[in-house]
């Protein structure tokens, strides 16, 4: 692990003052996809940053490169925590972010996404978008692993630029997988009751 990826952690901590449960499940190594609920953009950084180190290092979050390209801090930080950074404005029929995602995580990483797309209020958490249902379709190998990040988008609201130091928790539940003959709304449906679920626990 880098210096950068080592301060981003400290960082991470520091103002989110996270913690981390594990319910029904224990941290491994094996391949995964961990999708979560999606109001801040610490929201990647802190997850990440949640994660034991052995998993940190084989894990890569999935964020929009019209974002994390800007500047020269926001991609520096992004290599250090190994981002697979998507572009939502060039999307091809033949090379799909879904594509990209399984070609990118080959037999060695883990994923952390969020089904939702954009961020949402906090409040509630959105329908989720349909690139969940293909990773499961594409990789039923892979665990999907719910996870409910609570209180992040206070440490940098919308339109801040500078975080405020809060707690916040981060649980993660137990795998659900895409069940064969499984209609795609039942199962995205499925999926967001999946990380709701983990709010009320």
């Amino acid at each position: 692990m880098t210096l950068t990826s080592q301060a981003i952690v400290i960082l991470a901590k520091l103002f989110s003052g996270f913690t981390v449960r594990w319910v029904d499940c224990q941290p491994d190594t094996c391949q995964r996809i961990y999708f979560a609920n999606h109001t801040s953009h610490l929201d990647a950084v802190v997850l990440w940053s949640a994660l034991p180190r052995n998993i940190r290092a084989v894990t890569r979050p999935v964020a929009a490169k019209d974002y994390w390209s800007k500047g020269w801090l926001k991609p520096h930080m992004a290599r250090s925590f190994n981002a697979l950074l998507i572009d939502r404005k060039k999307i091809k029929v033949h090379h799909s972010p879904i594509d990209i995602m399984i070609k990118e995580i080959g037999d060695i990483y883990s994923l952390i996404v969020f089904p939702e797309g954009g961020r949402s209020s906090g409040e509630e958490v959105g329908e989720f978008k349909s690139g969940l249902y293909y990773l499961g379709k594409k990789r039923p190998d892979l665990e999907l692993m719910p996870v409910y990040i609570d209180n992040v988008n206070r440490i940098l609201p919308r339109g801040e630029f500078l975080p405020v130091p809060l707690l916040s928790c981060i649980t993660v539940g137990p795998p659900i997988f895409l069940e064969a003959g499984e209609p795609k709304a039942d199962f995205l449906d499925r999926a967001r009751k999946a990380v709701l679920s983990l709010k009320e626990d």
